[in-house]
């Protein structure tokens, strides 16, 4: 098995983990709700990225969230050696960071509406 598909497997393998793991282990303490939208692992597995998406309405709310995950990160890392200590080595140490990725989603889908009303309404002005 060649590194880079091992490196996914266990990549994919922390990511349904730590997702349930947070939503079981750790859902009373992380308000509103976090998901798991990715992992990332280095090469020698030492290293776990975990990107989690925040429901919440303000950055400074998101911010606070990723802050209490920083801070619980040994009782996770912990959590996730006990439920997975018979498939891998040893545990990598966890970093999280913010996805972004649907709230710029949603940025773009509102800029193509508005160029799409745009055109729409020169298109009205030259027709007239």
């Amino acid at each position: 098995m060649s590194k880079s598909i091992r490196t996914e497997r266990v990549a994919s393998l922390f990511q349904r983990e730590i997702a349930k793991i947070l939503s079981e282990g750790f859902a009373d303490q992380l308000r509103p709700m976090v998901t798991v939208t990715g992992v990332r692992v280095t090469a020698d597995l030492s290293i776990a990225y975990v990107d989690v998406s925040v429901l919440g309405e303000s950055t400074a709310e998101k911010e606070a969230v990723l802050s209490r995950l920083r801070d619980l990160t040994s009782q996770i890392r912990g959590s996730l050696g006990r439920a997975i200590r018979h498939q891998v080595k040893s545990i990598p140490e966890l970093r999280f960071f913010l996805d972004l990725s649907l709230e710029k989603s949603a940025r773009m889908d509102e800029i193509f509406g508005r160029i799409k009303e745009e055109r729409a309404t020169r298109n009205q002005e030259n027709d007239a």
